[in-house]
């Protein structure tokens, strides 16, 4: 995953050429704002949807330049190109070329559950997903503190880092699959056999979210990095860093999927 720079935010918007209108200058203020850097692809990702999908940038229109949403965000052009090329994939926007071209939101956004290469049954309410979401922060950040402040057998080190290898080289298609295999580990490395029918259960109705949603490679990336920090906390018994660790990881999904469902 290509590294961030911070800068400052660039002057509000002009409805000129950007898409943005006067009108929405609040709304736009709010939402164009600097992203949180540990999770600065998917938090890119759920503010250009949250534009397109409030109409602040309004079917049709065109999204401002790539160098202005880099330095409103404080992130890398590399970034915010990885995020348009990912909506351009998922169907919200195209891109133009020449004199009067640039990124523009589709004339008719597709529908929840409608996107290419996703599950097209209901997606949950916002009620649901934020249950969802609430108990599977409360579980695995628990979860990874609890497994870090334990003193693993070697066999118990060997698995974990045996899962997180296999994870970071998964393919599209495995990937859910064993990205969940090494969350249910972390929760069998705390020796409380109750827990990992909870996790199993939360993972199970995460995944269905998680099916409502394309699954992005620099999001992958950057899971698997994520993924590599929680392991070594835990592995080296940092127990704060762990959970922070943790928690940084499930605020991406959570971004992204709140990005696309909600």
């Amino acid at each position: 995953m290509v590294s961030d720079v911070t800068g400052s935010p660039a002057p509000s918007v002009q409805s000129v050429g950007s898409g943005v209108s006067s009108s929405a200058s609040s709304a736009d203020d709010a939402l164009f704002r600097p992203v949180r850097a540990g999770n600065a692809f998917e938090e890119t990702i759920g503010r250009l949807l949250q534009a397109v999908r409030l109409g602040i940038v309004a079917p049709g229109e065109a999204l401002p330049a790539e160098r202005e949403l880099a330095a409103r965000f404080s992130v890398s052009r590399d970034t915010v190109r990885e995020a348009i090329r990912s909506l351009s994939s998922a169907g919200f926007l195209v891109s133009r070329r020449g004199r009067y071209g640039g990124t523009f939101v589709v004339p008719v956004l597709p529908e929840r559950g409608a996107i290419e290469g996703v599950a097209a049954s209901v997606p949950p309410s916002a009620a649901e997903l934020d249950d969802i979401l609430a108990v599977r922060e409360i579980i695995e950040i628990g979860a990874a503190r609890s497994a870090a402040a334990r003193a693993l057998s070697a066999a118990d080190r060997e698995l974990l880092w045996t899962r997180l290898k296999e994870t970071s080289a998964a393919s599209i298609v495995d990937y859910r699959r064993l990205d969940s295999r090494l969350h249910l580990t972390i929760g069998e490395l705390v020796g409380a056999p109750s827990l990992v029918p909870l996790l199993a259960d939360n993972r199970m109705r995460l995944n269905e979210l998680l099916d409502h949603i394309p699954l992005l490679q620099p999001n992958i990336e950057h899971s698997n990095e994520q993924h590599e920090a929680i392991v070594i906390a835990i592995l080296t018994g940092d127990v704060d860093r762990a959970a922070s660790a943790m928690l940084e990881h499930l605020e991406g999904s959570a971004v992204l999927l709140r990005g696309f469902l909600n």
